[in-house]
């Protein structure tokens, strides 16, 4: 990503904001997080953000006062709302006050980047990703979901490519499972983590050409891709 964009994470529960933090770094935001809207209206007032992701239900100040109260500040900021509410009537109240997307719970984090991209390619130009990954001797072409070796070209699922881009954003550092599973999966159930591993022993036949190449189990925690 050529310029690091800033966002304002405003979001009372705090093991879902942590999550959702972790994550838009991992991507190359530089992302604030907040546990109240009162906390969240200081940390604007004192930074520049290019874009602002409210929880609407929070404690001292809700999303949509929140919103309100920057907009009497700042009109061009852009604002996605998170909610458990998906009554019609709170949408298009959100929209009232000025928000430019609305996202309701249970969400997974890629569905949350893709409306995050969208508002920035919209307000900031294009915003890049990086497209084509290089595993050892082994190329790694997500827009095709395909896996190359040499003239040998092999085609991933879509669960696959998902959750080898997210090894290869985090290369040689641990992959956490809940994240993992919570951002592909969306819920990091028995029956999901299951899922995963089978894909992870796919993946791993996938990379075997190459030795150099390994995914690890680390134990307690998740997987390592080392290159």
């Amino acid at each position: 990503m050529e310029k690091e964009y800033k966002i304002l994470l405003t979001e009372d529960d705090e093991n879902l904001g942590m999550l959702l933090r972790e994550y838009l770094v991992a991507k190359g935001y530089d992302t604030d997080l907040m546990l109240d809207g009162e906390a969240g209206y200081d940390a604007f007032m004192s930074n520049k953000y290019d874009v602002c992701i409210f929880d609407v239900m929070m404690p001292k100040k809700d999303g949509f006062t929140l919103a309100k109260e920057i907009r009497m500040v700042n009109t061009e900021v852009p604002i996605i709302f998170l909610t458990a509410k998906s009554m019609k009537e709170d949408v298009f109240h959100g929209f009232k006050i000025g928000a430019d997307d609305y996202l309701t719970k249970p969400f997974s984090m890629e569905e949350l980047l893709f409306r995050v991209e969208a508002i920035l390619r919209r307000t900031k130009g294009n915003v890049a990703q990086q497209d084509v990954f290089q595993i050892g001797r082994l190329v790694f072409d997500t827009q095709k979901q395909q896996l190359i070796d040499g003239e040998e070209v092999t085609k991933l699922t879509t669960k696959e490519s998902e959750l080898l881009k997210l090894l290869c954003n985090n290369a040689n550092r641990v992959l956490e499972r809940n994240f993992a599973l919570k951002t592909i999966w969306v819920d990091d159930n028995y029956f999901n983590a299951r899922s995963m591993d089978v894909y992870i022993t796919k993946l791993r036949k996938h990379l075997r050409p190459d030795p150099s190449v390994e995914i690890l189990n680390v134990h307690g925690k998740g997987y390592k891709l080392v290159m």
